[in-house]
């Protein structure tokens, strides 16, 4: 006769894993549950949008979208390195399009850049990649063990020894445990104005005339992307775009390697002792005819460990003062988008300028946008026809997404260190301030503050497989 405990593991093994979003950090998700769990325990995957496997990210229809990741670093999987490669490779051979190119930013009639510094794929060809790979989870096998759910998830209730996953459309579902794989978390729209429209959905641009300005909120990649669909959209005009140091993201270029620091444990605990060890790193490889890029990049596989040990006070001097210079050196742009925003910025359509956001003012017609420019007393006043807000990614401490508020109101979840992202355990279950922990994992973006590198597919694809050995081990 099983014993308790082994009728609670038995119960548990045929109720299925939920998996919270299907973007990347979802859909890679679901896939490698599907290789570690029990072969009878299903697993949903569900997602809010019309599209799987796509996610925000990779859902674009503007072939001008570009990954700002090389091909090469691109594999879902990272045991293959070249799968993504191969595939691209088979998408080439067969003559398949993913788009026509643009004379935005030239050639690419194939959703394929092939450029000096490596090569780079559409982002919309990047999400039939991952849409193939969820066609062959769901169809492979004897038994199939994904299910899909079209729906919003507002709610997770724990039940016993279960979870009740409860739909925006009013379906319930028992579940044995559920991923959080929500990706980038919106930001705060402020201050509200009717003219702002969501920078994704060009429908939403409507009618613009060429005399009249565009305010691009934010200077990263975003930006890059909003400027890019703005000009597919048919605008001529004049696009301003605003942050508050106005850095604009590096190009990515050919760069020979650079040897790993080997960094010394005092340089490991203070940030002034790893930005001075850095900066050396730099000087050298300028000397040796190499770029900063190189050196760059070879801080990425040690670069969560470096954030790990330093103390929280000097984590956060680096988040006040540091993120944005990293941030565009870190993530740069694909090499055809960089050169366009160089163009546009050369020929005085693009303008980017410093300065803090403080306030909005509807009128007829426009809004009046007042902002403080960088280092001066006086504010400055825009007449835009539309505002597209793209400044990054939401915190958790402010979030109003409905699921998150629920379990973070019910104690099953918190936020993790400064806000950013949720607080986890080293296994990637979450951790929350009720007495019984809830059977909750979470990969991807909703790491942030705890890890730092946790954005990008090749940290994610990582992340899936400790996740899915982590739920495994739970069943």
């Amino acid at each position: 006769m099983l014993d308790q405990d082994e009728t609670t593991k038995s119960e548990l093994r045929h109720r299925p894993i939920a998996v919270i979003g299907a973007g990347f950090s979802g859909t890679m998700a679901a896939i490698q549950l599907l290789a570690r769990l029990p072969r009878r325990q299903p697993v949903l995957l569900c997602e809010r949008a019309e599209r799987f496997g796509g996610g925000r990210a990779y859902a674009t229809g503007n072939p001008d979208h570009l990954l700002n990741v090389r091909a090469a670093n691109m594999s879902a999987y990272p045991d293959r390195p070249s799968h993504f490669e191969d595939w691209l490779s088979e998408i080439a051979a067969g003559g398949a399009e993913a788009g026509t190119g643009s004379p935005a930013i030239g050639h690419g009639g194939d959703g394929i850049w092939r450029t000096p510094a490596g090569t780079f794929a559409a982002r919309g060809l990047y999400g039939d990649y991952l849409a193939g790979l969820l066609t062959e989870a769901m169809t492979g096998g004897t038994m199939p063990r994904l299910h899909l759910i079209n729906d919003t998830i507002i709610d997770i209730v724990p039940d016993g020894n279960h979870l009740v996953l409860i739909a925006e459309g009013g379906l319930r579902v028992e579940v044995a445990g559920a991923v959080l794989a929500m990706g980038n978390l919106a930001p705060p729209q402020e201050p509200p104005s009717r003219f702002r429209v969501d920078p994704w959905r060009p429908e939403q641009y409507g009618r613009l005339h060429p005399d009249h300005p565009v305010l691009i909120i934010g200077t990263g990649l975003s930006m890059v992307d909003a400027v890019i669909s703005l000009r597919r959209h048919g605008f001529s005009g004049r696009i301003i775009a605003l942050s508050r140091r106005g850095q604009i993201p590096a190009e990515h270029q050919r760069a020979d390697p650079w040897p790993r620091p080997d960094f010394t444990a005092a340089e490991t605990r203070s940030l002034t002792r790893l930005l001075v060890r850095i900066r050396r790193e730099v000087a050298a490889a300028a000397e040796a005819g190499i770029g900063w890029h190189g050196v760059i990049d070879a801080l990425r596989p040690v670069t969560d460990a470096l954030w790990l040990g330093l103390p929280p006070a000097d984590k956060a001097r680096f988040l006040r003062h540091l993120r944005p210079f990293w941030d565009t050196h870190r993530h740069r742009a694909a090499p055809p988008v960089g050169a366009a925003i160089a163009g546009e910025i050369e020929a005085g359509s693009l303008q980017v300028r410093a300065g803090k956001l403080v306030a909005i003012e509807d009128q007829a017609g426009e809004a009046r946008v007042t902002y403080r420019p960088r280092g001066a007393s006086e504010l400055e006043t825009l007449a835009v026809q539309l505002i597209l807000d793209v400044r990054g990614v939401g915190r958790v401490a402010d979030t109003t997404d409905p699921l998150l508020r629920n379990l973070i109101d019910r104690g099953l979840v918190q936020a993790g260190p400064f806000g950013l992202g949720l607080a986890v355990h080293p296994d990637l279950t979450v951790m929350g301030t009720a007495e019984t922990p809830a059977r909750l994992w979470t990969l991807g973006p909703l790491l942030r503050g705890t890890y730092w590198e946790c954005t990008a597919v090749p940290d994610i694809r990582n992340q899936a497989v400790d996740l899915a050995r982590s739920v495994a081990a739970a069943q």
